[in-house]
C-alpha cells in the first residue's frame, strides 16, 4: 500500500501501520541524535576556556531539520 506524504511529513490517510512506522522512524532517529550528542558532550567535557568554563554544553535548539526515509519525512528539532 502507498500513500502520500504532505509536506509536514505526515500521511493523513495512512494505514495504522504506516503511522506506526512513522511513528517508529521517528523515534530512532530522535533517539540516535540524543545519543551522538551526549557522545560529542561527554568527549569535549574536559575542554574549558580561558575563563575555567567549559567550551561545550547544551544548551538550547538548533533549527529543525528534515530527513526523508522510506516510509515517511520526519521532521526533528534535536536540543544541542
Amino acid at each position: 500500500m502507498f500513500s502520500v506524504v504532505t509536506t509536514d511529513g505526515f500521511a493523513g490517510s495512512g494505514s495504522l501501520i504506516d503511522e506506526m512506522v512513522h511513528e517508529g522512524a521517528r523515534r530512532m532517529f530522535a533517539t540516535a541524535l540524543e545519543a551522538e550528542v551526549n557522545e560529542d558532550i561527554a568527549e569535549l567535557a574536559a575542554e574549558t576556556g580561558e575563563m575555567g568554563r567549559r567550551l561545550v554544553v547544551r544548551d538550547g535548539c538548533p533549527r529543525p531539520r528534515s530527513v526523508v526515509t522510506p516510509p515517511a519525512r520526519l521532521r526533528s528539532r534535536p536540543r544541542a
